[in-house]
């Protein structure tokens, strides 16, 4: 298994490392969060990066896919960490997109795959329905009355669902929350009677949304997957959005670490630079250490991803794990080495703590991924 990146996946994140830098700056975010803006990204931005065939990445040869691989999408997502930017290859892409390519009919892939491909069209996976990421919990219901399907119940944090056009929605068929077996995947459309859709905006600027369903009228056309099967299917889209969102998380984390390296040797204090203070140095340490032990652990989850290794959930939450834990340790350790200032919205350090913050929770904060590495190995 390699954990390095070949030459076309290292010109992959060179290409997207400069194309971030100059079209969207941590000062676009800023944009978006103070004009409210509701569609939570900038289309043109998200135009520009379907020209660049970035939601290519991960899709099937057979629709034009670029063979990039899991590591080549781990390059971008850390780029995107680095510049915090917003947009929806994350919800789209990397989560809807795989339960269509893991889950959906060939007359399913057909339809919605190459628009996912142009960026004629945005998903987003409802799935949690409380505080914590916990998808085993799932109540929101599909009844079946007489061969009549309608989904019935309340979904949140579902991320950019306020302006996805589509929803793929994780419903209980049959069963009780915490069942494995009983649980379907329904693609809704948002304009569907009976769906109300509340848009709410977190710390970080991003847009996510509340999903109210009332009795919203399905068809048997409309499952991904067979009907009560689909927790194999979730548990695969789950491991490669958990290992992406790592990758993003480690961008984030090496951007906050080099800017407050820079901070260091530039500012004085008592007439000589702060980063000569022996303790400053012991912490700047003590985080280039954790960071190093997450990256090995992302680009391994990378890896076993590109391999189809069995292992590849314990590689996931391990990973997350890791960087929920760098992530916030450098963001706290970079608020504090900058003093009172870096807590303020002038500096974007303050910015990434916040996407730390909502990055921690999104997919599983480490409680939930540490008891579900247990699992896995049988504890």
């Amino acid at each position: 298994m390699s954990m390095v990146l070949n030459e076309e996946q290292c010109l992959l994140e060179d290409t997207i490392r400069d194309f971030l830098s100059s079209h969207a700056p941590v000062a676009s975010l800023r944009q978006i969060r103070d004009t409210q803006d509701e569609l939570g990204y900038s289309d043109e931005l998200w135009q520009q990066l379907t020209d660049l065939g970035i939601p290519s990445i991960l899709m099937p040869e057979e629709f034009d896919g670029l063979g990039f691989g899991f590591k080549g999408l781990g390059a971008v997502m850390q780029q995107m960490g680095r510049h915090l930017t917003a947009s929806p290859l994350f919800a789209t892409v990397v989560l809807a997109a795989s339960a269509i390519e893991l889950g959906a009919t060939e007359k399913q892939k057909q339809e919605l795959l190459p628009k996912i491909t142009a960026g004629q069209l945005t998903l987003s996976l409802a799935m949690d329905e409380g505080f914590h990421h916990h998808p085993l919990n799932t109540d929101v219901r599909l009844e079946d009355d007489k061969g009549k399907l309608t989904i019935s119940g309340e979904k949140a944090f579902v991320l950019d669902g306020s302006s996805a056009d589509s929803f793929i929605v994780l419903v209980r068929s049959f069963g009780k929350k915490g069942d494995a077996k009983g649980l379907s995947l329904v693609l809704v459309n948002r304009d569907s009677p009976g769906l109300t859709i509340e848009r709410t905006q977190y710390m970080d600027g991003r847009n996510a949304a509340d999903l109210i369903f009332d009795q919203v009228l399905v068809t048997e056309n409309q499952l991904i997957g067979s009907l009560g099967e689909a927790y194999p299917i979730l548990q695969q889209v789950l491991d490669r959005g958990v290992i992406a969102m790592s990758a993003e998380m480690l961008g984030g984390c090496q951007e906050v670490f080099e800017r407050t390296l820079h901070y260091l040797r530039d500012r004085e204090q008592f007439g000589v630079k702060i980063g000569t203070f022996q303790a400053l140095q012991h912490r700047a340490s003590m985080m280039f250490c954790q960071l190093e032990q997450s990256k090995s652990a992302v680009l391994k989850a990378l890896s076993s991803l590109d391999s189809n290794s069995p292992d590849c959930s314990i590689q996931a939450s391990i990973a997350k794990t890791l960087m929920n834990d760098c992530y916030q340790k450098i963001t706290n350790e970079a608020i504090q080495m900058h003093g009172g200032m870096g807590i303020t919205d002038e500096l974007d350090i303050g910015l990434f703590l916040k996407r730390a913050r909502i990055s921690i929770q999104i997919l599983g904060d480490s409680d939930y991924h540490k008891n579900r590495y247990a699992e896995l190995n049988g504890y």
